[in-house]
């Protein structure tokens, strides 16, 4: 696969829900082999984004590719984390069920999955520190645990490109930097991995490419170049609140130091 062409390429892409546009012209480049955030308030249509890329919502207007071809035919390219809170986790089923899910595309319907398959599921429950609970119920698991399971069954899919959706949501730090550590291994083996994120602070640390969005695509592009207060302000609005001069005052009474001594504080979101 050429890694000249976009992992993803998105051209004026619309969505709506009953007649209403909740995303306007998205025209997007992703360059492969990065680790890219999607962040803006809430209603930004960050989700909505990845799952109208994926085909999984219709579109108003515009087209999707992956690695120069349409979607429809790129399917088993692209893995998929949810959002935790959409998944039904009194379902049945144990941990290692979970993961084989990921295995299902692979095969050809007529033929069941063997030991191979069940191999590459335990080597991606291992990879998550998840393989002690395989035989586990998931509804028996702590959320953290829940959402390591879903990046297993990403992992087996072995897909060129990964969408998570709010991965770092409602789990430890421990869980967080397991996350975290998988994302660049990914990145590390070629990879494209696209990430709804809340958190501005780790959208900084944790991205090499950041999307602002608030309904519209505000920008695009390396973290150093588009995480700057001007825009930033673009994307949320009034619910961004510049907080550099407390925060220096604060960092440089407990160091002693002036305040222009002091590296500017990260923008900080305050809900409306």
């Amino acid at each position: 696969m050429s890694a000249t062409l976009p992992a993803l390429e998105v051209h004026d892409l619309t969505v709506s829900y009953h007649r209403r546009p909740v995303l306007w012209n998205v025209d997007l480049a992703v360059p492969q082999g990065n680790l890219v955030g999607i962040i803006g308030p809430n209603g930004a249509g960050k989700s909505t984004l990845i799952k109208a890329v994926m085909g999984l919502l219709p579109l108003s207007s515009g087209w999707v590719q992956v690695l120069g071809k349409p979607i429809s035919s790129m399917r088993d390219k692209i893995a998929y984390v949810p959002q935790r809170e959409s998944v039904d986790w009194t379902f049945p089923v144990t941990v290692m069920d979970v993961v084989l899910m990921g295995r299902y595309g692979t095969v050809p319907w007529f033929k069941r999955l063997g030991r191979r398959d069940r191999d590459q599921a335990r080597a991606a429950l291992d990879q998550v520190g998840m393989l002690p609970f395989a035989d586990r119920q998931i509804s028996n698991l702590s959320g953290g645990q829940q959402q390591r399971v879903f990046l297993a069954r990403a992992l087996v899919q072995d897909s060129q490109i990964y969408f998570m959706d709010e991965p770092f949501a409602g789990v430890d730090a421990a869980t967080e930097a397991a996350i975290v550590k998988l994302l660049q291994d990914l990145r590390a083996a070629g990879k494209t991995v696209i990430v709804v994120n809340h958190d501005l602070q780790t959208a900084q640390q944790y991205f090499d490419m950041l999307i602002l969005l608030n309904m519209r695509l505000v920008a695009f592009g390396p973290t150093s170049e588009v995480f700057t207060p001007e825009l930033l302000q673009k994307t949320y609005g009034g619910r961004l609140t510049i907080l550099a001069d407390v925060a220096d005052a604060v960092a440089a009474a407990e160091s002693g130091l002036p305040r222009d001594k002091k590296a500017k504080a990260v923008p900080t979101v305050i809900a409306p």
